[in-house]
C-alpha cells in the first residue's frame, strides 16, 4: 500500500513550515516518525492558541 501523495505533501509542508527543514531531511524520516512530528506540532499549535 502506498501513502497518498496529497497527504505526504501536506505532512512535508507542515513540518517544513514549522521547522524549516529541507525536503530531503523530511522525506528521509520514516513515516511513523514524520507523523509523530506532525502530531506534536499540532499539539503545540493548539496549546499556543488556547493561551492567547
Amino acid at each position: 500500500m502506498t501513502y497518498a501523495t496529497d497527504r505526504l505533501f501536506e505532512e512535508v509542508a507542515y513540518v517544513a513550515y514549522h521547522f524549516h527543514w529541507s525536503l530531503d531531511e523530511i522525506l528521509d524520516l520514516e513515516h511513523p516518525i514524520r507523523r509523530r512530528f506532525v502530531d506534536e506540532i499540532g499539539r503545540i499549535d493548539r496549546r499556543l492558541a488556547e493561551e492567547e
